[in-house]
């Protein structure tokens, strides 16, 4: 799963899977997230509520690079990194 991002110990990455559609996972510790990039809404998984608000922040942040980085996938290309929360 290639990173695109890592900050304050969350690690963003993307798993091309069209069936779920747009989404990125970000992974805390034992913790994982699956978030829709579209509608930035959890899929699935959980993580502390402080860290949950501090990756939805970054992914609202990002959303059009998170976007972008999906299209690359879709087009069998390596993602770009995307800058951490800063």
């Amino acid at each position: 799963m290639p990173v695109l991002s890592k900050f304050y110990g969350v690690v963003v990455g993307m798993l091309f899977v069209p069936v779920l559609g747009a989404h990125f996972h970000a992974f805390y510790g034992d913790h994982e997230l699956m978030v829709s990039i579209p509608s930035l809404a959890i899929i699935q998984g959980d993580v502390p509520e402080p860290i949950r608000r501090m990756i939805l922040a970054w992914a609202r942040h990002h959303q059009a690079a998170l976007l972008r980085a999906w299209d690359r996938c879709a087009d069998h290309l390596s993602p770009e990194t995307i800058p951490p929360l800063g």
